[in-house]
This record gives C-alpha cells, sequence and structure tokens, in this order.
C-alpha cells in the first residue's frame, strides 16, 4: 500500500471536477483528481445547452443569478480553454428557440415570457410565422415562440477533453482508479483509498462525483450529500451537408408536456434530449424513450425522419432536493462539495471552477456561490 499527498484532491473527473482542479491548480496548489476516465461522465450524453433564459423555472431565481453570473463569464472562459488547450470547444453563439405546438403550450410559453421579463431577462415574442421565417424547417402548425439571443451552446464531450488537457499542462496528477473509500483522520477529511489500495491523502478533498458523490462509502452520513441519479436519454442524428444548415440554433418546446431540445452542432449532429426519469442507477437505452423523443422532435421538425440516426445514450444527472449545486465547505473540516448540479452542469461550469479555486484557497465562498452551500441542508437536530 502506497501513500501519496497533494493539497487538493478532486474525487471525480467529469467537467466539474475537472474544472475545479484545473483553477485549483492554477492558484498554485498541488492538485490531484482520483476518476477512472477523465472526462467522462454525465457530459459524454449532455447537450451542452447553455440556457440561463430559457431553463428558467419558478421558484429557482436564487438560482437563476449563479446561472447568469456562468453565462457572462463563458465568452472569455472559453477562449481561454481553447488557447490553453489547443482545442475546438464547439461554442456557438447562436440563440434558443423556444416554441409552441398548441393552444396549451402557447400559453405555458406566455408564462415563461412574463416571468423572464419579471427577472429582467431579455426574450422576444414571436408569432408562428416570425418562428418559421426564422427556421424554415419548424412544422407549419408552430402557434409562436420565444426568440433568446443570450442562451447559446458548446460541445461537452469536446469541453471535457479541453478540461483533461488543461489539467495535465497546469501540473494536476490524475490517479486513473475508482476511490474505494473515503478517509477520515482526526475528524477531518483525509483523502481516500483506491481499488488497488493505494491512498491518496490531501490537505482538502472535494467531492465532486456527479450523481455517485451521494453513495461513496466512507462518507459519514451526517456531511453525505442529498444527491440522487436522474436519468436522461438523448439521440444524435446526422445532418448530410446536401440537408445543411437544417437548423441555425437550439429549438425547444413543450410538446404535450414533456421537454424536448434540438441542439446543432457546425460538424452536422443534431442532438435530441432529453428525457427526465426518476429510475434510479438505471441507463438503459430504452425504445419508448427513443420512439417519445422522436416522436415530439418530428411533431417540431417533420423533416428529420429523413436523417441517419447515429447514436443513443442515457446518463445521469446530479439531482439535488432544490434542483440546485452544493458549492463549498461541510460540516466536516476538510471536505468540500461541487456536486449537484442537475441539468445546469455545463452552463455551470466557469462559475463553480472560480468558486471552488476561490474557497480551496482562501477559505471563503465567493458571494454569488454563497447561496449554495451544502450546509443548507445540514440535518437540524430535533429538541428532546
Amino acid at each position: 500500500m502506497s501513500s501519496r499527498t497533494s493539497d487538493v484532491l478532486v474525487i471525480g473527473g467529469g467537467i466539474i471536477g475537472l474544472v475545479t482542479a484545473w483553477r485549483a491548480a492554477q492558484r498554485g496548489l498541488a492538485t490531484a483528481v482520483v476518476d477512472p476516465e477523465p472526462g467522462g461522465g454525465a457530459a459524454q450524453v449532455a447537450a451542452g445547452m447553455l440556457a440561463a433564459v430559457t431553463e428558467l423555472h419558478h421558484g429557482e431565481q436564487t438560482l437563476l443569478g449563479l446561472n447568469l453570473a456562468s453565462a457572462r463569464r463563458y465568452p472569455d472562459f472559453a477562449a481561454e480553454l481553447t488557447d490553453v488547450s489547443g482545442q475546438d470547444l464547439g461554442y456557438r453563439r447562436c440563440g434558443t428557440l423556444a416554441v409552441a405546438l398548441d393552444a396549451d403550450d402557447r400559453a405555458h410559453l406566455r408564462e415563461l415570457h412574463a416571468l423572464q421579463q419579471q427577472s429582467g431577462l431579455e426574450s422576444q415574442w414571436l408569432s408562428g410565422r416570425d418562428c418559421r421565417r426564422l427556421e424554415p424547417m419548424l412544422a407549419p402548425g408552430v402557434r409562436g415562440g420565444l426568440r433568446v439571443d443570450g442562451d447559446h451552446q458548446i460541445d461537452p464531450r469536446r469541453l471535457a477533453r479541453a478540461l483533461v488537457l488543461a489539467c495535465e499542462r497546469a501540473g494536476v496528477v490524475f490517479h486513473r482508479a475508482w476511490a474505494e473509500r473515503f478517509r477520515v483522520a482526526g475528524e477531518r477529511a483525509a483523502g481516500v483509498t483506491t481499488a488497488d489500495g493505494t491512498e491518496l491523502g490531501a490537505g482538502q478533498v472535494v467531492l465532486a462525483a456527479g450523481s455517485h458523490s451521494g453513495r461513496l462509502p466512507g462518507v459519514p452520513d451526517d456531511v453525505l450529500p442529498p444527491v440522487r441519479p436522474v436519468k436522461g436519454q438523448v439521440l444524435r442524428l446526422t445532418v448530410p451537408r446536401r440537408l445543411a444548415p437544417f437548423l441555425s440554433r437550439t429549438v425547444r418546446a413543450v410538446v404535450r408536456g414533456s421537454q424536448v431540445y434540438l441542439v446543432p452542432r457546425e460538424n452536422g449532429e443534431l442532438v435530441i434530449g432529453a428525457t427526465t426519469e426518476e429510475l434510479g442507477w438505471d441507463t438503459t437505452v430504452t425504445a419508448g424513450g427513443v420512439y417519445e423523443l422522436l416522436r415530439d422532435a418530428h411533431e417540431l421538425v417533420p423533416g428529420l425522419t429523413e436523417l441517419p440516426l447515429t447514436e443513443t445514450r442515457a446518463g445521469l444527472r446530479p439531482g439535488s432536493p432544490d434542483n440546485a449545486p452544493l458549492l463549498g465547505p461541510t460540516e466536516l473540516p476538510g471536505l468540500l462539495l461541487a456536486t449537484g448540479h442537475y441539468r445546469n452542469g455545463v452552463l455551470l461550469t466557469p462559475v463553480t471552477g472560480d468558486a471552488m479555486a476561490h474557497v480551496l484557497a482562501t477559505g471563503e465562498l465567493t458571494d454569488e456561490a454563497r447561496p449554495f452551500t451544502p450546509r443548507r441542508f445540514a440535518r437540524v437536530e430535533q429538541p428532546v
């Protein structure tokens, strides 16, 4: 059994763990990541919508502030990461069009527009004809829509690959193994033991294992994050060059109460997603899931049935009780969390990296991250 020590040990090599490690290393902290496959995880399935405005939900105004702060960082973040890694991230400022197919959907979209306006956000109501003028492939039945030029997109797979390279170039050490058990010593986080028995120690440990963050053996019950897996199925189609441009921007809608989105990449890929299923750790791609996504997407854009279906995948989003992330120190000294990002992991990558690096270096959370401390879920002792 060997033992290795660093200033910061990040458990989990998805995009949240990677950006935390990269930013920590840039602060001069000796940083390591433990993950059997860095760059894997939910990012391999995510569509990469940077949709702070069109993803707005009632009751999530505090989260909106964090989402907007991260969206504002994205242009500079993408430019810096591209420069450091030499990788094209597929970052596109193409905007988003949210559309309605029937009267109920139209009423729902009108409510969303009102909420956006109350929240000081920029979105423009369009008639069905105006929507089809912007996107000629849309179905004739589209009844109206919201144009949001500030909601962009990125390719999460390219983002993950670039973050791995940026980490390596910043001196981050990768331990490509499973973290088998969390270790506590002297009432303080001490590190982990890997599958081969290696003990990895650190002054500070960041648990950033996505949906798996809530089930690492050895983490004391009172600081175990309340994170659950939420399944999402996603399809990828390919747009032949003869049909390009098929869509010029992200298109999304609520069809019969279910969300569906179509994200066109510059490389000709068209991503369709995503189901939301509370099915535990199941990652099976189902015929029903594929059918529903294709059915709903076909109602929006009938021409897509001509496109080759090139990939079907299912992944697990890390859901939290309030759909917002858990960022920063826990009640166990030396243990910090960066998890629970649910459907906003890709969007929140820049602001999470900055917030986690700041707290690791200074012991203090940034103002924008403070509402998302894990301590908001601390168990309250009941009086006897």
